[in-house]
């Protein structure tokens, strides 16, 4: 099936007489007529459903469509984006390891990384996306698990190139994972290019509609485990704490990667997505490929309007011909990027926030990605935590705006620009 079709119809097909949407199995246990019953569950020699801490119903159809439109084999929910971004790296990075990152990511992601994670014992190394092939291969170390990058780094909006990097992470022998929230499925499908891994913050444009937070983790299937073995003991080497099955083994390429995140991680961290959420989430999915059509183009005219504005200093927005990241859009994403725009308004930090309260049509949120139009100043909110210097090796200066475009009539959040412009 074509990606809208996905959309609606993919991840499950009722019966005959039976519930034409995903039904919501709000049920934190199963019941089951033997103890033996049970226990081939818990030794994954059956499938089924025995704790929703670790697996639910409701979540793994929602997850299964997801699946489909990312081209993957198996897929998971988890309680939020920044769990997925946790979840995907340490399945295969624990104390001792290094993960090479792209600079030019979120500033949440960056700071799970270069702070949380350092403190379990994992070292970062970030590279510049734009770097040369040489800093790209010194960045690697004999300890390197896994790369990591975002399609379209929020809020940079630096496009990812990622052929190369998957190119430089397989002649590694490690998988590369790439945070695809903002091109969604619908424009960019990464494996297709070369990634392993996918995540997705949920929460934003799948969901669309401020209802739910959630993430995603999708495996390709093709990464070979087995072909590195002596990289990944985790999935090729019997796993002690669950009955030393060893998961590259019994369940595949297509499998392993998924099976071991929810037999380990989500056992033991617990950070599922409710299934009320999940349903939520689904129906966001079902008009995916209609919203995300309309967040482009509307982006689109906004960022050529801001371009041309005496008052913005510089606008960032890989659909203008102008921009740096022009080139990898149009080969990675030829039908559209995201509807997310950032710019700086001249004045630098004072003059943002006072062309910020003049606004009327866009709000002011800790949000991006969703069916309003809203704006946010990253250096002064998700981007709190970083020092100057941080804020601009992640492609985030003091000045920039991030505007998330909705689906309004463009006319409208135009002329709502304007109007708080021109109060300047």
């Amino acid at each position: 099936m074509k990606k809208e079709t996905i959309c609606i119809q993919g991840g499950y097909t009722p019966k005959n007489g039976e519930s034409r949407m995903i039904p919501i199995i709000q049920s934190t246990t199963f019941k089951y007529d033997t103890s033996e019953d049970m226990g081939k569950l818990f030794d994954l020699e059956a499938s089924g459903y025995f704790y929703t801490r670790l697996q639910n119903p409701t979540n793994d159809l929602v997850a299964a469509k997801i699946a489909e439109l990312e081209g993957g084999t198996a897929a998971m929910l988890t309680s939020s984006g920044q769990a997925a971004s946790f979840f995907s790296v340490f399945n295969l990075a624990g104390a001792g390891d290094h993960v090479v990152a792209s600079s030019s990511i979120y500033g949440g992601t960056f700071n799970l990384f270069n702070v949380t994670m350092r403190r379990m014992g994992i070292e970062f190394t970030f590279v510049d996306p734009n770097c040369s092939d040489e800093e790209l291969e010194a960045a690697f170390q004999e300890n390197t698990k896994c790369v990591f990058g975002e399609t379209i780094a929020n809020p940079a909006l630096v496009v990812l190139d990622i052929e190369r990097f998957a190119n430089a992470a397989h002649a590694h022998g490690v998988p590369l994972i790439i945070d695809n929230t903002f091109a969604t499925p619908i424009n960019c499908r990464p494996f297709e290019w070369g990634a392993d891994i996918v995540i997705h913050s949920t929460t934003k444009y799948m969901d669309g509609h401020d209802a739910s937070v959630g993430g995603c983790i999708v495996d390709s299937g093709k990464f070979d485990w087995m072909a590195h073995k002596d990289k990944f003991p985790g999935l090729t080497t019997p796993d002690e704490s669950y009955h030393g099955i060893t998961y590259a083994e019994k369940f595949g390429q297509g499998g392993a990667y998924i099976t071991k995140a929810t037999a380990q991680l989500m056992r033991d961290l617990g950070s599922i997505q409710a299934p009320m959420n999940a349903y939520l989430l689904n129906l966001g999915l079902e008009s995916l490929h209609v919203r995300v059509q309309r967040h482009c183009e509307n982006a689109q005219k906004v960022a050529e309007f801001l371009s041309q504005h005496e008052k913005v200093a510089w606008v960032t927005y890989p659909g203008l011909p102008s921009d740096k990241g022009y080139a990898l859009a149009q080969k990675y994403m030829p039908d559209g990027t995201c509807g997310v725009i950032s710019f700086g308004v001249k004045g630098g930090r004072a003059a943002a926030e006072s062309f910020m309260k003049e606004l009327k049509v866009a709000i002011i949120a800790t949000h991006v990605a969703d069916a309003h139009t809203c704006i946010l100043h990253p250096a002064n909110s998700t981007h709190r935590q970083l020092t100057d210097e941080e804020l601009i090796a992640c492609g985030v200066g003091p000045d920039l705006v991030r505007l998330s475009v909705g689906i309004e009539n463009v006319d409208d959040i135009i002329d709502d620009l304007a109007q708080a412009l021109d109060a300047i």
